[in-house]
């Protein structure tokens, strides 16, 4: 709270003087926050449902550069990213050109987490077993279901190679499409017939299904075919529109309405609440409340749809989200929540909880 007072000497002097003798007191308050901030990310397992590892698509460009996968993890707090990469930011222009970014993609992933010493965790045991040992780990993702291209069997095969969360739509459309996209002029009428078989083989076989850039006629379809909860991994309501008028213009089509996202709760989904249009950790922390209070807290989660590690922008990485940010991601959030009014249940809900109750019922494969 700011205020706006015109001080005089005496004031100044008295409060000088006040802050003198609660010097000692702040300082333990303050170091009492740590220690309980601390405490709580160590207790939890803290996931953000969507972050994005850069990665190299070309089969001449593998493996990339070094990434310190594990060091940025470690320092951000969290026990697990959704590690998302996507094949559609260059267009797709010739047949299997998608599924062979796809595989590039997994193989560069593959010797990403070989260089850091990490594996990917298929289900919730793996998760909880990284937090137990202090070793971070990462939920394998891809960010649209272009790879396919109209051959659902492919997902058996991804799923061989680790693909736990698919997320399934992205920008552009798929061939043959699968739903029609948020952001995107409505073409399918909602989900398709191949959208929904992409669905109903992803809870088969155990792989967690992603609506976030679906439009909410193909979420409400989606939500029919899916007999499992699904998750819509990065977004934020529409009535939360930051102080940044431009970010705010440019964002505005990828936030959901409270009616879509009591859509997705009433189902049993989880909503991730990304940190875009939030310009500080208390922002991100009323972001957080703002949803909870629409479908409540066991359905909302972390995806902040930032870039753990080579972030070249301002913002973009997760452990610089904000100006001036000096502790790990997940301390912040942390701080912020406790700061906000959160309890220590609601934080360890959001944190990873949430997320990991969805996962494990998604991840479990259908016996017949």
């Amino acid at each position: 709270m700011q205020f706006q007072h015109q001080w005089s000497r005496r004031h100044f002097l008295a409060a000088a003087g006040a802050g003198m003798m609660l010097g000692p007191w702040a300082a333990r308050a303050e170091e009492a926050l740590e220690a309980r901030v601390a405490g709580i990310v160590a207790a939890s397992i803290g996931i953000d449902s969507h972050n994005h590892v850069d990665v190299p698509l070309a089969a001449a460009q593998l493996p990339g550069p070094d990434l310190d996968l594990a060091g940025e993890l470690k320092r951000s707090g969290l026990t697990a990213i959704s590690m998302t990469f996507a094949v559609d930011y260059q267009q797709l222009r010739n047949p299997g050109e998608a599924y062979e970014r796809f595989q590039n993609g997994l193989t560069a992933m593959d010797q990403q987490l070989a260089r850091n010493g990490m594996r990917r965790a298929l289900n919730l045991a793996d998760l909880r077993a990284a937090r137990e040992h202090g070793q971070p780990t990462v939920i394998q993702s891809v960010e649209g279901g272009h790879f396919l291209e109209g051959r659902v069997e492919r997902l058996v095969g991804a799923y061989q190679r680790g693909l736990r969360h698919l997320t399934l739509l992205h920008d552009n459309d798929a061939t043959p499409p699968l739903g029609d996209v948020y952001t995107n002029p409505p073409r399918w009428g909602g989900l398709t017939a191949l959208g929904a078989e992409v669905i109903r083989e992803c809870e088969r076989l155990g792989i967690l299904i992603d609506l976030a850039h679906a439009d909410v006629a193909t979420t409400a379809a989606a939500l029919k075919v899916a007999t499992r909860p699904v998750l819509v991994s990065h977004t934020g309501l529409d009535s939360r529109l930051g102080d940044n008028p431009q970010m705010a213009r440019m964002m505005r089509p990828r936030l959901i309405s409270k009616e879509q996202a009591r859509l997705v709760a009433d189902a049993g989904g989880v909503i991730g609440v990304w940190t875009h249009l939030a310009e500080t950790p208390l922002a991100y922390a009323e972001n957080i409340k703002a949803l909870a209070d629409v479908v409540g807290i066991d359905h909302v989660c972390i995806g902040t749809d930032t870039k753990l590690t080579r972030a070249t922008r301002p913002g973009e990485g997760s452990n610089q989200a904000w100006k001036g940010q000096q502790a790990g991601f997940y301390y912040v959030v942390v701080d912020a929540m406790l700061k906000s009014g959160f309890t220590e249940a609601d934080i360890a809900k959001v944190g990873g909880a949430n997320f990991c109750r969805i996962f494990d019922r998604a991840t479990t494969p259908r016996t017949a």
